[in-house]
Order: C-alpha cells, then sequence, then structure tokens
C-alpha cells in the first residue's frame, strides 16, 4: 500500500507491536525521558501531534534518541508544508485526524509513512488511493466495531485500520476480533504532567492487553 523505503520498518514495527503512542501535549523537556519508557516497554510507533508545544523539537529529540527500529513522526498533521519539515527533522510518520489528500501525498512523495484519518468508505478508498500507509479509524467512539468489521469487507487486503478514539487496555477485544491491526493510545496512556514512570506502568498494561488478545 506504500512505496515508501520506510514500508520495511513498518512491517517489523507491527510485527513487534502494533500500537501507536500518541503523546499530544508533550512538553519538549519531557520528550526523552518519555520516549525511552515507551521503547522500553516494546513501543515501536510514536507520534507528536503538531498541536503540542514546540512539537518539532520533540520529534527531532526523539528521533535521535530512538535506534532505527522505531519510526517517529507527527499526529494532527493538517497542511504539506509540515511534511516537509517533517523529512527535513528525519521523521518517517504522518498522523492526521482525516484525509486530505493533498497532505496523504505530499507525505507518499516524501518518502513518509502517512495514517489518515477516516470514518467511511469514500474516505477510506480515497485515501488509500493517495497513497495512505495504514488507517486510522476516528473516532472510535463513534466509529465501532461492526463498522471496522465491514470496512475490512470491501477494502483491499491486507489494510491496516487502526481505531484510535477513547481506547483502554479494556476496551481493545471487541475491535481486535472485528479485525482491527492495532490501535492509537493517547490519553489512557499518556497526558502532560505524567513521570516517565507512570508512562511506563501504562505502556506495559497496554502491551499485557494486546499480547493477550494476540494469544487468544
Amino acid at each position: 500500500m506504500t512505496s515508501s523505503s520506510h514500508a520495511p520498518r513498518l512491517e517489523a514495527a507491527f510485527a513487534r507491536l502494533p500500537l501507536v503512542a500518541i503523546l499530544r501535549g508533550l512538553p519538549p523537556g519531557d520528550a526523552e525521558p518519555i520516549a525511552s519508557a515507551l521503547y522500553e516497554a516494546g513501543f515501536r510507533l510514536i507520534e507528536v501531534p503538531l498541536n503540542s508545544p514546540e512539537p518539532f523539537q520533540s520529534i527531532a529529540a526523539i528521533r535521535r534518541l530512538l535506534p532505527q527500529d522505531a519510526l517517529v513522526g507527527a499526529g494532527t498533521v493538517l497542511r504539506p508544508e509540515d511534511v516537509d519539515r517533517l523529512a527535513a527533522i528525519g521523521a518517517e510518520l504522518v498522523v492526521m485526524p482525516h484525509a486530505d489528500a493533498a497532505v496523504i501525498r505530499a507525505a507518499a512523495q516524501a518518502g513518509l509513512l502517512c495514517v489518515p484519518g477516516v470514518a467511511t468508505p469514500t474516505e477510506a478508498f480515497a485515501a488509500l488511493a493517495a497513497g495512505a500507509a495504514a488507517l486510522k479509524i476516528f473516532p472510535a467512539e463513534m466509529v465501532g466495531p461492526p463498522v471496522v468489521k465491514a470496512l475490512l469487507a470491501v477494502l483491499p487486503r491486507g489494510t491496516r485500520l487502526l481505531p484510535v478514539g477513547g481506547i483502554a487496555p479494556d476496551g481493545m477485544a471487541p475491535f481486535r476480533a472485528a479485525g482491527a491491526a492495532g490501535f492509537g493510545l493517547g490519553s489512557a496512556l499518556y497526558k502532560p504532567g505524567m513521570s516517565a514512570m507512570e508512562v511506563a506502568g501504562r505502556a506495559r498494561d497496554f502491551t499485557a492487553a494486546w499480547a493477550a488478545l494476540s494469544q487468544g
């Protein structure tokens, strides 16, 4: 679904743990300890939304810190110009709440992996045609497991759907049963002001919950 040179790394990251850490509100001073805690807990997909304080500074710091088996980037990417800035600092991920084809194409052209937000078949097919690497099902509170199952019945085989919005460790099972390939995790994983130790504990709860689902 993507011609990005990062595609093999995405496959490896999903095989390791298909959970995306969404660090909304992360201050740059906390970027390295929080990212380290997540990496040690098994996370390999990390995004800092662009409506966070000095997000590009945090993204650059995390990218420098973590090994290359981690994929790092931005969430809430709304403009093609933001893609250029992300490429310049070595980011690999472009995550969006919507499915603006111009942003998706910009990411694909820059060789970045784009995960746009969709809620309907029309949005999903258009996003894949523009070059999306996976699809963010957003908001998951509204687009429930039956919709995930219905989308997977018509989308190209291998399309990855990642529910995002209100996901907690004990709420993943119905989406997983419907075919979700992974999840994006927001405030149940990280909120501004949390210590690295607290984030690590929440991360372990999520990884344990995913492991239990994968064994089932």
